[in-house]
């Protein structure tokens, strides 16, 4: 292959690379009106919370005079927080 051929292949393959990494990381971020960034954060607080619910169950489900209401109503906070927002 030639050199100008082999340059046609990178810059295809870079063209066809830009608007797939797009949709991957900015699409959805977009969406919600937020960076990459600002969504990434976001979603790993959420995530965390999501996981502090859990365990809340969890111990509940062990004992239940423990977090009667923990989970659920970490949930309906987490609930209305993303209900609101765009996308």
């Amino acid at each position: 292959m030639s050199r100008r051929d082999w340059s046609t292949v990178v810059q295809n393959d870079e063209q066809e690379t830009e608007p797939m990494m797009s949709k991957l990381f900015l699409e959805h971020p977009r969406k919600v009106e937020e960076s990459y960034l600002e969504h990434a954060g976001f979603a790993g607080r959420f995530a965390l919370r999501l996981f502090a619910a859990g365990f809340a169950a969890l111990i509940h489900a062990i004992l239940p005079c423990l977090f009667e209401k923990t989970a659920s109503r970490m949930i309906a906070r987490m609930h209305a927080q993303t209900r609101d927002r765009a996308g």
